[in-house]
């Protein structure tokens, strides 16, 4: 693979996570709802990945809500370089609400490429990081900033802090900030309000057509290198996540992620969302 493929494949892959906090950043932001019967019980959306102005991939997000606990699961196919590198990954997230607050118990994230497959599986108890394993084993790197035990604590995964910020509420949707560890780096990201956009549908849907632009700031605190591409990141303006209220299930969905990165600009664009709740009608959003 070139050095170019793999700077692609390495900036596109990097705003999935993204994606998956922007949909975190959605919910409870319309409302006062707190507890799971609250949360949608199902929710699945679509989203093409494109750099650049082409397509290289979708992601599939679903989650499950039950009384107590609740599944997380998001899918990833990438392909740059007409088919030359491929990538393909699945995220699973469990835990247990306690107190109308999401505990995390374990995170695992599996991937295959052309080049290599892997696996990081993360453990949770009283809301830190207690287990961490990879496969192939990450040998320690001199050019990435040491993890350290407070550095695992107070922290969610990607995918778990969609149920954390479930709870409450906020007369503004992008007045966030939120801890993360995906398996090798703890980060913040920190969002604040920008402005709106336009929704454009394929057919009605009812819902409100305008979305809440927030900025997103990522603030590396351990884990990641220090390099060019870091730094870059850290000091970006421009990343953004445009959200579209659905009053009517309470929630807030991710439109449209935009990452600026230092090989082009990525974005990840709502395809279609289908929402149940109990004893209301499914809601389905075609974009």
């Amino acid at each position: 693979m070139t050095v170019r493929a793999a700077s692609v494949a390495a900036s596109v892959r990097s705003i999935l996570a993204g994606l998956s906090l922007s949909i975190a950043a959605s919910a409870g932001a319309s409302g006062t709802a707190t507890a799971a019967e609250n949360w949608p019980a199902n929710m699945r959306a679509v989203y093409d990945i494109n750099f650049n102005g082409f397509n290289v991939g979708s992601f599939e997000f679903h989650s499950q809500a039950e009384r107590q606990s609740y599944t997380l699961l998001g899918n990833a196919k990438l392909s740059v370089l007409l088919g030359a590198f491929s990538w393909d990954a699945e995220t699973r997230s469990f835990g247990l609400l306690v107190n109308q607050a999401p505990k995390p118990a374990s995170f695992t994230f599996d991937y295959k490429s052309s080049l290599r497959n892997g696996s990081t599986k993360l453990g949770f108890a009283n809301g830190a990081v207690t287990d961490i394993s990879h496969l192939p084993p990450e040998m320690p790197r001199p050019d990435t900033v040491p993890l350290r035990e407070q550095h695992l604590k107070g922290v969610v995964d990607p995918l778990s802090a969609i149920m954390m910020l479930a709870r409450g509420s906020s007369a503004n949707p992008c007045d966030r900030r939120i801890p993360i560890f995906d398996g090798k780096e703890r980060f913040d990201l920190v969002f604040s309000y920008k402005g709106e956009r336009k929704v454009v549908e394929q057919a009605p849907s009812g819902q409100p057509s305008v979305a809440h632009v927030c900025r997103v700031r990522y603030m590396p605190i351990a884990g990641h290198k220090v390099d060019n591409e870091t730094s870059y990141m850290a000091a970006s303006n421009e990343i953004e996540i445009a959200l579209r209220p659905v009053p009517s299930a309470n929630v807030l969905i991710p439109y449209q992620v935009s990452i600026p990165t230092m090989a082009g600009s990525a974005t990840i664009v709502s395809k279609r969302v289908e929402i149940d709740s109990p004893g209301k009608p499914q809601i389905a959003l075609l974009h």
